[in-house]
């Protein structure tokens, strides 16, 4: 064990914060992230679909191909008012 001199108790102090601290933010990332997961899970059973899900469009046909990617017209922004 290292000495520490005099401020020993506030060096373990600061240590063992910085432990309480970085363990109740994995905490909180990983219930965060159960929380996401079923509510995307809750969503998807209600029939709705994500952004990046491709689904066919009414000029598409479900078996058609989709286009490449180098095919994709890019987007426009509309300038600001």
């Amino acid at each position: 064990m290292p000495d520490l001199g005099p401020h020993a108790v506030f060096i373990w102090a600061a240590y063992g914060v910085t432990l309480v601290a970085v363990a109740a933010l994995v905490m909180a990332i990983v219930s965060d992230d159960r929380r996401q997961r079923r509510l995307i899970a809750e969503l998807e059973r209600q029939g709705v679909t994500r952004r990046s899900a491709k689904a066919p469009t009414a000029k598409q046909a479900p078996s058609a191909k989709p286009k490449p990617a180098s095919a994709k017209t890019p987007r426009v922004r509309k300038p600001k008012a």
